[in-house]
C-alpha cells in the first residue's frame, strides 16, 4: 500500500513540475503588449540616456527587457540610423564634440561621421542594418520605431527605406517592428508602405481629444496608445481598456511612478532605466489595488 501511495505522490509531483498554467500561454499570445517596459532609445546605460547604442541594447536585454524603442533619422547622405536629433545639444550630450569639426556639430552627420563617432567615447552607434542584425540574433525582441524626421515626406522615406531593407534581408523581421504613428493621417501613410501587424498611436504631438483617440483606435484596430504622463486619467485609461487597447506612458524612470500608473490601470511604461523585473515588482500592488 505504501508503495502505491509513494508512486501516486511521485506522479502528482511530476505533473506539477511540468504543468504550465493556461494563463501563462495566453499571456504570450499578445506580442509586444505582453511586456510592461519599452526601453526608450534602446534603454539607458551607466546612467546615460538617449544613446541608441549597441551596448545599451545588450545591457537592457541582459536585464530582461525585450521591447526596444529606437529613434530613427537620415544622415546627410541618406542612410537610416539610430539618432534622436541632429543638434548641438545632442552632440554634447553624447560627448561627440571632439569627434567632429565645429561646423558639423549641429548638422546632419554623414554616414561615415556617424559610424566613426563613438558615443560617450565608448559606445557603438547603430544603423538600421545593425538593428536588423540584432533582431536576427535575438528573435524574441520587438523594435518600436520613433521616426524623428519632421517633414512628412522624409518620415515616409524613412519607413520606405526600413521596409525595403528588411524585405531584402528577411521579410519576417517586419512582424516584430512596431511603428509609432503621431497623428491620424499617418496611419494611411504607414499602411500604404507595409501592413505592419502592430501599431502604436503616440499622443505627444497630437491635438486629438480623448474621445478622438478612443474612436480612432477603436475603428482602426490600433494595438496600443502611448500617453504623456501629464495626460493620464483613470477615465481615459478605462475607456481605452474597454476598447481593447493597451496603454503605455512615457517616459518613466522611478518604480514609485510606475507603481502609481499601474494602479491606475496602465499596461506599462517607456523607460530609460526600469526593467521588466522592476515593474513586475509593483504588480502585486496593482493586482490588489493598493
Amino acid at each position: 500500500m505504501r508503495r502505491w501511495i509513494a508512486l501516486l505522490l511521485l506522479v502528482v509531483v511530476a505533473g506539477l513540475l511540468f504543468w504550465v498554467p493556461r494563463s501563462s500561454s495566453e499571456e504570450l499570445a499578445g506580442g509586444f503588449t505582453d511586456y510592461k517596459v519599452i526601453s526608450h532609445a534602446m534603454g539607458g546605460i551607466n546612467d546615460h540616456a538617449y544613446t541608441n547604442s549597441y551596448e545599451a541594447f545588450i545591457a537592457n536585454y541582459e536585464k530582461g527587457n525585450r521591447v526596444f524603442e529606437v529613434d530613427l533619422l537620415l544622415t546627410d547622405d541618406g542612410k537610416l540610423v539610430a539618432r534622436h536629433e541632429w543638434t548641438q545639444h545632442m552632440t554634447e550630450l553624447l560627448q561627440q564634440e571632439d569627434k567632429l569639426p565645429q561646423d558639423r556639430q549641429a548638422t546632419r552627420m554623414s554616414y561615415e561621421e556617424f559610424k566613426q563617432s563613438k558615443i560617450l567615447g565608448a559606445y557603438d552607434p547603430l544603423d538600421w542594418k545593425d538593428i536588423m542584425d540584432l533582431m536576427e540574433r535575438y528573435p524574441d525582441i520587438y523594435i518600436v520605431t520613433d521616426t524623428k524626421e519632421q517633414e512628412p515626406e522624409d518620415m515616409k522615406h524613412e519607413l520606405e527605406m526600413l521596409v525595403s531593407l528588411a524585405k531584402a534581408r528577411a521579410p519576417q523581421l517586419l512582424d516584430r517592428v512596431v511603428p509609432q504613428i503621431y497623428n491620424q493621417p499617418m496611419l494611411k501613410t504607414v499602411q500604404e508602405i507595409y501592413p505592419f501587424p502592430s501599431l502604436i498611436y503616440t499622443l505627444y504631438a497630437t491635438k486629438d481629444t480623448d474621445q478622438d483617440v478612443i474612436d480612432f483606435v477603436s475603428d482602426n484596430a490600433i494595438d496600443a496608445v502611448t500617453i504623456p504622463e501629464q495626460r493620464v486619467t483613470r477615465s481615459f485609461l478605462s475607456k481605452l481598456k474597454k476598447a481593447g487597447v493597451a496603454t503605455y506612458v512615457n517616459t518613466i524612470n522611478e518604480t514609485s511612478d510606475a507603481s502609481k500608473l499601474r494602479r491606475m490601470g496602465v499596461n506599462g511604461v517607456y523607460s530609460d532605466f526600469l526593467t521588466e523585473k522592476d515593474v513586475e515588482s509593483t504588480s502585486w500592488l496593482y493586482a490588489f489595488g493598493k
